[in-house]
C-alpha cells in the first residue's frame, strides 16, 4: 500500500508542475476520483486486521484532507494568475463610444420638477438641506408649535412607529434642525419625501414637498410675497400668471397665507387653484430653533411637488406618477 506521506508529497509535486485549469482537473481525477489513489487506499481497509483498520482509516482521511487543501490553494493561485494575465494583456480604449442597446432612459417627471424648483431657489441664494424621514414628535410637531391635541397629530394623519418615532408629515423638521445649528441671516430650502395616512384620486400616502425658510433682521410679509411671486412666474415661465394671497391658518406661522394661481388656458387650469402655503414664522418656532424673536424675524413657505408638476405638464391623474407607464415617462 502506498505510504500516505508519499502520496501527499506526490500531489504537491504534481500540482506545482500544473499551470492550467485542465491539468488541475486531470490531477483531481487521478488522486480524488472514483478510481483515484485515495479510493484505492480506502478499498484496502477491508483486508487489514481489525486492530490496524481504524488507524489506517484515520491516516487515509487525514491525507485526503491535506490533498483537498493543496488542490484548493493551487486552483486559487492559477485562477488569480489567469486574471492578472488578462489584465496585463488587455487594453481598454476609453475614447471608444459605449455600446448601446438603443433604449434610452429618462428622468422621472417628479425628479425633473424637484431639480427645477431647487435650481430656481439656489439661484436666489437659498441653501438646499435634507434631513431624516423618520422623525421624533418634538421636531415634527412640538417645535413647530403644534400642540399635543392638534388634529394634525391624529392617527389618521400620521404614520406612527415604535419608540415615539414617526414618518415625517412635512419637511419642516429640517428647518428646526437647521435653525439650531446656524446663525441668521440665512435662507434654506428642504426638499424631500413626506408621509401621511391619506389615499384617494388626488392624494397618496407618500408625496414630495419643498419647504423654505428665510430668517433675518426686519424681514416682513412684503419680502415673502415678492419672493413667491417671482418664483411662480419663473417656474411657469409666464407673465400671464395670476395669483392671489388668502388669509389662512398654520400653527407654525402668523400671519399665515395660502396662494392661489390661475394659469393661461394651455395649462388646463380654468379656475383658481391653491399651490402653496406660507407665512411669517411664529415667535414660538423661532424660540424652539434657538433664535431670538426680538431680534430676528422670518418667513416660511411650502409647496407640493406633484401638484406643480401636474400643472406644468397638464397631467390630470396623480396615479400616472406611480404606474411606471413607459409611454407616459418617455415624454419627459
Amino acid at each position: 500500500m502506498t505510504n500516505k506521506k508519499d502520496l501527499v508529497a506526490n500531489v504537491r509535486t504534481d500540482l506545482e508542475k500544473s499551470v492550467t485549469l485542465k491539468e488541475i482537473e486531470d490531477l483531481k481525477v487521478k488522486y480524488l476520483g472514483k478510481k483515484g489513489a485515495i479510493t484505492k487506499l480506502l478499498k484496502t481497509l477491508g483486508s487489514l486486521p481489525p486492530d490496524d483498520r481504524k488507524q489506517a482509516g484515520i491516516e487515509i482521511h487525514t491525507a485526503k484532507s491535506q490533498i483537498d487543501v493543496l488542490f484548493s490553494r493551487r486552483l486559487e493561485d492559477i485562477t488569480s494568475n489567469l486574471i492578472d494575465e488578462k489584465i496585463r494583456k488587455g487594453t481598454v480604449d476609453v475614447t471608444l463610444p459605449a455600446r448601446s442597446s438603443g433604449l434610452k432612459g429618462s428622468s422621472h417627471p417628479i425628479q425633473l420638477t424637484l431639480e427645477k424648483i431647487i435650481d430656481i431657489f439656489c439661484r436666489l441664494g437659498f441653501e438646499c438641506q435634507s434631513g431624516p424621514e423618520i422623525e421624533d414628535e418634538f421636531h415634527n410637531f412640538e417645535a413647530l408649535n403644534i400642540s399635543e391635541h392638534h388634529p394634525a397629530r391624529a392617527m389618521h394623519d400620521t404614520f406612527y412607529l415604535s419608540n415615539n418615532k414617526l414618518l415625517r408629515t412635512h419637511t419642516s423638521p429640517v428647518q428646526i434642525r437647521y435653525m439650531k445649528t446656524n446663525t441668521p441671516p440665512f435662507a434654506m430650502i428642504a426638499p424631500g419625501k413626506v408621509y401621511r395616512c391619506d389615499y384617494d384620486q388626488t392624494h397618496t400616502p407618500m408625496f414630495h414637498q419643498v419647504e423654505g425658510l428665510f430668517i433675518g433682521e426686519n424681514t416682513n410679509l412684503s419680502n415673502l410675497k415678492g419672493l413667491v411671486a417671482q418664483f411662480l412666474k419663473v417656474y411657469f415661465n409666464s407673465c400671464e400668471l395670476k395669483m392671489r394671497f388668502r388669509p389662512s391658518y398654520f400653527p407654525f406661522t402668523e400671519p399665515s397665507l395660502e396662494i392661489d394661481i390661475k394659469l393661461p388656458s394651455k395649462y388646463g387650469v380654468e379656475s383658481w387653484l391653491e399651490v402653496m402655503g406660507c407665512g411669517m414664522v411664529h415667535p414660538n418656532v423661532l424660540k424652539n430653533g434657538n433664535i431670538d424673536p426680538e431680534k430676528f424675524s422670518g418667513f416660511a413657505f411650502g409647496m407640493g411637488v406633484e401638484r406643480l408638476c401636474m400643472l406644468e405638464h397638464g397631467i390630470s391623474d396623480l396615479r400616472q406618477f406611480f404606474t411606471n407607464d413607459l409611454n407616459f415617462l418617455n415624454q419627459f
